[in-house]
């Protein structure tokens, strides 16, 4: 009685959002618990950057390889269904990476790691633009910044972990299991909808009216994912900061892009998404130049704060235009766009890792700067009405 109460309570907009938002959060904070081991993960198994590189190609790959999956069963069921089958997944193989005792179980568990991440992340998304049609005004970039905001609690977790020595397998599997609860607790709450049933292709790229974006998508996600990968590499082999400073770093980029979602919806209504777009790529690029031309350690935190915040706003916007489509369904739009964004993911950092071993990581952040360029110049192909 007690349980079919609550399910009833929470059969509401309110109720609704608040189980997506928590999906929002498992994700968020399980990946960064990941990335605020992944130094110690990289000297555990005594990999150079070019090798370190090459292993994290497996994570991408993975995305990229469940990407006509995910858009194939979130065309045949519900968003909620696919999500708990990612969550559970991406909880499970949370918990192995400290584990790894040789290279190539790195690279089978980030391969598994990436496609249920994929999975989690579109159908979360998709379930978040259920919930956005609940309501009047925009909520879209709120999920985006619980997200963050988990992402900053996991890194601030991960500080105090490594401050107390706890090894990353141990830490890793607490976050697990801690977050396997909370997924079984607040599925029941989630939004059910129905499949579209569209009969797609396996496989397709984003039509003319959505490319842009994910052009735009491409670059912030490539960027992003640099910083979840290489930030605290950067701070050890180029600034040569302490461990605990290169963990204080990258809570201080989380910071910026917590604070930036949070402020989405209202600078969107204020300002516009063209314009807000157009500050994000200035700020990517502008970021990244700071930590090519002044590699000193505040002048780099600041050029990650600038990074955070110009990353923030990007994908949250271009997944709410995505899910407008009127030529696909919201599960199609959002894989189709996500197909050249997540190539960003896949391609940039690994290639980060090459280009440090041949030139070095401070060319390497130029390179990304230049990226940021590209933003801007695709961005401003955009028509007022966006």
């Amino acid at each position: 009685m007690i349980t079919d109460y609550f399910r009833k309570k929470s059969q509401t907009p309110k109720g609704y959002r608040l189980a997506t938002t928590v999906f929002f959060f498992i994700s968020g904070f399980g990946y960064s618990s990941w990335a605020s081991r992944i130094p110690a993960i990289k000297e555990q198994l005594h990999l150079s950057e070019a090798e370190f590189g090459t292993v994290l190609f497996a994570f991408p790959i993975g995305l990229m390889l469940t990407m006509p999956f995910t858009r194939r069963i979130l065309n045949i069921m519900s968003s909620r269904y696919c999500m708990l089958l990612g969550a559970v997944m991406f909880n499970v193989v949370l918990a192995l990476p400290g584990f790894a005792a040789f290279v190539w179980q790195l690279v089978l568990i980030l391969l598994i790691f990436g496609g249920s991440r994929n999975i989690l992340n579109l159908s979360m998304n998709a379930q978040a633009l259920e919930v956005q049609r609940l309501y009047p005004k925009s909520i879209m970039t709120t999920f985006h910044a619980v997200w963050s905001l988990a992402g900053f609690a996991g890194a601030g977790l991960g500080y105090v972990m490594v401050t107390q020595h706890i090894d990353p397998s141990f830490h890793l599997l607490g976050i697990s299991v801690a977050m396997l609860a909370v997924t079984a607790s607040f599925y029941p709450m989630t939004i059910e909808c129905e499949p579209s049933k569209e009969q797609s292709k396996f496989f397709s790229m984003p039509d003319k009216t959505l490319l842009k974006f994910a052009i735009i998508c491409f670059v912030s996600m490539a960027c992003e994912n640099t910083m979840y990968d290489w930030s605290g590499i950067y701070f050890q082999n180029v600034l040569h900061a302490s461990q605990k400073m290169t963990t204080a770093a990258f809570v201080f980029f989380m910071t910026a892009v917590t604070l930036g979602r949070f402020c989405g919806d209202y600078a969107v209504m204020r300002f516009g998404i063209k314009n807000i777009l157009l500050y994000s790529a200035i700020f990517i690029s502008l970021g990244f130049s700071l930590c090519f031309l002044l590699p000193f350690v505040v002048t780099t935190i600041f050029g990650f704060v600038l990074i955070g915040i110009g990353v923030s706003c990007t994908v949250p916007l271009v997944f709410s235009i995505a899910g407008k489509s009127k030529n696909l369904s919201s599960g199609s739009a959002l894989t189709s766009i996500s197909t050249i964004g997540y190539l960003g993911f896949l391609v940039v950092p690994p290639m980060v890792g090459y280009i440090s071993e041949v030139l070095s990581m401070k060319w390497a952040f130029l390179i990304m700067a230049f990226l940021g360029g590209v933003m801007i110049f695709m961005v401003n192909k955009i028509s007022e009405e966006n």
